[in-house]
C-alpha cells in the first residue's frame, strides 16, 4: 500500500478529490473554492477551510504536495503562436494559475477534469495547450472520458480525466465493471430533502401520457426527439428567416399549423418556433430531424389532434419528448424523467441522467413517486452520501451537479499513485517490490 501523501485540492466544490484522495492515505494541505456557501460547507466535513478565488492566492504559500487535484472550468486559450509559450497560450485563464503552481511546486502527480467535450472545446485548441503546457513542464499526460455507468454507479454522466506524471510508465486506467444498474439501488425510503413535483408538471405528464395512449400501438414511438410544435408547420428550411421578406412567408405555416398570411415580420416570428430563428439557419442533419417530425404527426394527425390542441398551452420546452426506451412500457410514471430545455427526456430505470448544476428542476424526477431525487439520493449519484451538504437543498442540488464523482476519481487517483517514486511507497511495499523482481 502506498504510505502517506499530500494533495491540495482546487476548485474544491464538495470535495470529491478530497474524498477520493483521503481514502487512499493522503493529506489534503491545501484547497481553494470561490463559492462562500462551499468553503464553509468544506470546513464543516474537512476541518479546512479553502482559499476564496484561487487568483488571489499566493502561490509561494502554497504547501508542498505530492498530488495536485482540479476540477478546472474551461476558457478559451490563445491561439497565436506565441514565442512565449504557455505562459502567453493560457494568460488569463483559471488553466494558467495551475500551470504555475505546477511550475512552482512541482507535484509528482496531477490529476484534472473537465466536462466530456473539453476535448473539442475552443475547436481542440484549449485541450491542446493544457497538454503542451504539462509536456513543457516536464508532464507526461494521459487522457480519457468515463462515465461512472461503467463502473456500477447507475448515472449516465461522462466526463475527461485529464492525468499527468514525470513518468507515467505503470499507469493504467481502471478497467470498467459494466455490472448491471438501477435507480432504486440509490433510492430512500422515507426522503426528507427533496422537491415534490409541482402541479404544471404533474399535468404535463398527464398529458404526454395521453399522448402515449392515444398513439396505436402497432406505431412506434419515434427514437427521435418529438417537437410537436412542427405538426402542421410548412415555414421554409433552407435558408435563416432573416434572408426573407414578409410577404414571401404569406403562404406557409408556423407552429402548429398557424397561419402567416398578411403578417408582418414581427408578427410571422411569434408564430414560428424559437429554432427556426436562428440566425445562421440549419444544419442539413436538422432540416431532416423536423421533416420526420413533420411527417410523423401529419401521419398521425387522426389520433392526436385533440392532444395538440392541448400542448399548445405549455412553454416550448415542455412541447417536446425524448423517449429513450425504445421497448420500454408506453408510461411515463414508470419510467426515470428529466425535464430540460430540449424537452421531457424518458430514460430505462438503468439509466440515471447525468446530474447537472444548471437548475434544481433539471434534477432527475422520479415520476412514480411524484416528486424529485432526493439531496441525499442525488449525492449517493456523486458516492458522497456520507458527507454534510450545505443547509440550502437549491445549494446542494447544483454543487451536486458540479461535484467529480468520489469512486470514479478514487479508482483512477489509486492507480496514478502507483506512479509515485519509491521513497514515498511503505517499506513493506518497496519489499515486496524487491521479492518479484528477484
Amino acid at each position: 500500500m502506498i504510505k502517506k501523501f499530500k494533495f491540495i485540492d482546487l476548485f474544491a466544490g464538495l470535495g470529491g478529490f478530497h474524498l477520493g484522495a483521503q481514502n487512499l492515505g493522503g493529506e489534503c494541505v491545501f484547497a481553494s473554492e470561490i463559492n462562500q456557501v462551499l468553503r464553509e460547507n468544506y470546513e464543516r466535513n474537512f476541518g479546512l477551510f479553502p482559499e476564496g478565488d484561487i487568483n488571489d492566492v499566493k502561490i509561494g504559500e502554497i504547501p508542498e504536495h505530492d498530488l495536485l487535484c482540479a476540477g478546472f472550468p474551461c476558457q478559451p486559450f490563445s491561439k497565436a503562436g506565441s514565442q512565449l509559450g504557455w505562459k502567453d497560450a493560457t494568460r488569463g485563464t483559471l488553466f494558467s494559475v495551475i500551470a504555475q503552481i505546477i511550475e512552482a511546486k512541482k507535484p509528482k502527480l496531477v490529476i484534472l477534469e473537465n466536462v466530456a467535450n473539453f476535448i473539442n472545446h475552443d475547436n481542440g485548441n484549449t485541450y491542446q495547450q493544457v497538454v503542451e503546457t504539462l509536456n513543457e513542464l516536464g508532464y507526461e499526460v494521459s487522457s480519457t472520458k468515463i462515465s461512472p455507468h461503467r463502473y456500477g454507479i447507475p448515472q449516465h454522466r461522462e466526463r475527461m480525466y485529464i492525468v499527468a506524471a514525470r513518468n507515467l510508465e505503470g499507469f493504467k486506467w481502471p478497467v470498467p465493471t459494466d455490472t448491471p444498474t438501477s435507480i432504486y439501488s440509490v433510492l430512500e425510503d422515507t426522503p426528507s430533502d427533496f422537491k415534490a413535483l409541482p402541479q404544471h408538471i404533474l399535468e404535463l405528464l398527464n398529458l404526454w401520457q395521453e399522448f402515449l395512449e392515444l398513439l396505436p400501438k402497432d406505431i412506434a414511438i419515434p427514437y427521435f426527439p418529438l417537437w410537436s410544435m412542427e405538426a402542421g408547420a410548412t415555414y421554409p428550411l433552407e435558408k435563416p428567416i432573416d434572408k426573407y421578406k414578409a410577404k414571401d412567408l404569406w403562404p406557409y405555416k408556423g407552429s402548429f399549423g398557424v397561419s402567416l398570411e398578411g403578417l408582418r415580420m414581427e408578427e410571422i416570428k411569434k408564430r414560428l418556433p424559437s429554432h427556426a430563428l436562428r440566425k445562421v439557419g440549419f444544419p442539413k442533419w436538422k432540416i431532416s430531424f423536423i421533416e420526420r417530425n413533420r411527417a410523423f404527426f401529419e401521419k398521425n394527425n387522426e389520433h392526436i389532434s385533440s392532444w395538440l390542441e392541448k400542448i399548445q398551452a405549455y412553454p416550448s420546452s415542455f412541447q417536446k419528448l425524448e423517449w429513450n426506451n425504445k421497448d420500454g412500457e408506453r408510461s411515463v410514471w414508470k419510467h426515470l424523467i428529466q425535464i430540460r430545455a430540449s424537452g421531457i427526456r424518458v430514460k430505462r430505470l438503468d439509466y440515471a441522467p447525468a446530474l447537472v448544476s444548471a437548475s434544481d428542476t433539471q434534477i432527475p424526477v422520479l415520476p412514480w413517486l411524484k416528486r424529485y431525487m432526493s439531496v441525499k439520493e442525488c449525492a449517493r449519484l456523486q458516492c458522497m452520501e456520507d458527507i454534510t451538504m450545505p443547509p440550502s437543498i437549491y445549494d446542494s442540488y447544483e454543487a451536486l451537479g458540479n461535484a467529480v464523482n468520489v469512486k470514479i476519481v478514487q479508482l483512477i487517483i489509486e492507480k496514478l499513485l502507483e506512479c509515485l517514486p519509491v521513497e514515498l511507497k511503505s517499506p513493506n511495499e518497496e519489499k515486496e517490490q524487491e521479492l518479484a523482481l528477484a
